[in-house]
C-alpha cells in the first residue's frame, strides 16, 4: 500500500520570529538547517527571509565572522605544524642524547606524542640496540 503524501501546510510566522531567526543565523548561533527544525519552518522560507530582511550590517558581520573562522583555521594548521616540528626536534634530541626531555618537561599527552615520534624515527632508521636507541656508526678511524 502506498503512503499518501500529506501536503505541506504553510505555517504563519510572525515578523518578530522571522527577525529572531535571521539574527540567530546571521550571528552564527544556529545554522539554517537547525533553525528550520527548531522553529518548524522550511529552509527555503528562511533563505528567503535572509535575502529579504538581512541588513547590510548583518551581511557584513556574517562575512567578517566567516573571514575570522578561516583565519583561525589557518592559524590552527600553522600551530599544529609548529608543534609537530618541535616534537620531532625533541624526539631526535632524546635519541641522540639518551635523555628523556619530554617526560621531564612536557604534559603527559605531549610526552606520549614525542615518544611515538621517537619510535617512528627509530623504526624508519633501521635497527635499534637493546636500550631501544639507534646504533650509530663510529666516527673514529
Amino acid at each position: 500500500m502506498k503512503e499518501k503524501k500529506i501536503p505541506c501546510q504553510k505555517k504563519s510566522v510572525g515578523f518578530d520570529l522571522k527577525l529572531k531567526i535571521i539574527d540567530q543565523v546571521c550571528n552564527g548561533q544556529i545554522s539554517v538547517n537547525h533553525a528550520s527544525v527548531k522553529y518548524q519552518v522550511g529552509r527555503n522560507a528562511i533563505y528567503y527571509w535572509l535575502q529579504k530582511y538581512t541588513t547590510l550590517e548583518q551581511k557584513q558581520k556574517g562575512m567578517a565572522n566567516k573571514d575570522e573562522i578561516k583565519k583561525l583555521k589557518e592559524k590552527i594548521e600553522e600551530l599544529e605544524f609548529i608543534k609537530d616540528f618541535q616534537q620531532m626536534v625533541i624526539a631526535e634530541a632524546e635519541i641522540d642524547t639518551g635523555n628523556d626531555y619530554a617526560k621531564k618537561s612536557l604534559p603527559e599527552s605531549l610526552a606520549k606524542e614525542v615518544e611515538l615520534k621517537k619510535k617512528a624515527i627509530l623504526k624508519s632508521c633501521g635497527s635499534a640496540n637493546a636500550s631501544g636507541y639507534q646504533d650509530k656508526p663510529s666516527t673514529k678511524k
